[in-house]
C-alpha cells in the first residue's frame, strides 16, 4: 500500500471545488477516491470539483437516497457514491459496486469509512476536516495514496 500523504489547506469553498476539479483532471481509468469527513466540511463541494475536473457538466448532488448516481457526460464515467445510509454492506453488493470500481471510470465514494473493508488497494483516500480556529471556510484536506 503507497503511504503516500498531502495535506493540503483550503481556505474557501472554491478552493475545495479547485482542489477536486484538479484531481478530476488527472484521474485515470479506475481510480477509487474514498472521502470521510463530519456533516458539513464540504464533501460535495470536493465533489462536484471532481466532477467538472471529469468534464461533467450537469449538476451534481450528493445521492444520499440512491446511494449511486452515475454520470457519462465526461471524458470517464463517474460513478458518485454516498454510502451514509448503508446498514449493511451486503447492500453494496445489491448495487453491483465491483462492476464500477473495475469498469474504467473513476469512482467517489462520500462516507467510506462505512465500507472500508471493500475498498480496492489503491484507494486514494480524501479526508476533510474543519478547524474553526483558522475560520469558518477553513478545510484541511488530508490526501493518502497516490494520484
Amino acid at each position: 500500500m503507497n503511504l503516500n500523504m498531502r495535506i493540503i489547506e483550503s481556505l474557501s469553498r472554491e478552493e475545495t471545488f479547485e482542489l477536486g476539479r484538479e484531481i478530476g483532471k488527472n484521474a485515470k481509468p479506475c481510480s477509487v477516491f474514498a472521502l470521510t469527513g463530519d456533516l458539513g466540511t464540504g464533501k460535495t463541494v470536493f465533489t462536484q470539483g471532481v466532477a467538472a475536473g471529469l468534464g461533467i457538466t450537469e449538476p451534481v448532488t450528493s445521492p444520499t437516497f440512491t446511494i449511486l448516481q452515475i454520470y457519462d457526460g465526461g471524458r470517464l464515467p463517474f460513478f458518485h457514491f454516498d454510502v451514509y445510509r448503508i446498514e449493511d454492506i451486503g447492500e453494496m453488493e445489491e448495487i453491483g459496486y465491483d462492476d464500477c470500481f473495475y469498469k474504467g471510470g473513476v469512482c467517489l465514494i462520500e462516507w467510506a469509512e462505512i465500507i472500508e473493508d471493500i475498498l480496492p488497494e489503491n484507494t486514494v483516500r480524501i479526508k476533510i476536516e474543519k478547524d474553526h480556529t483558522k475560520g469558518t471556510e477553513y478545510r484541511r484536506i488530508t490526501i493518502t495514496g497516490e494520484l
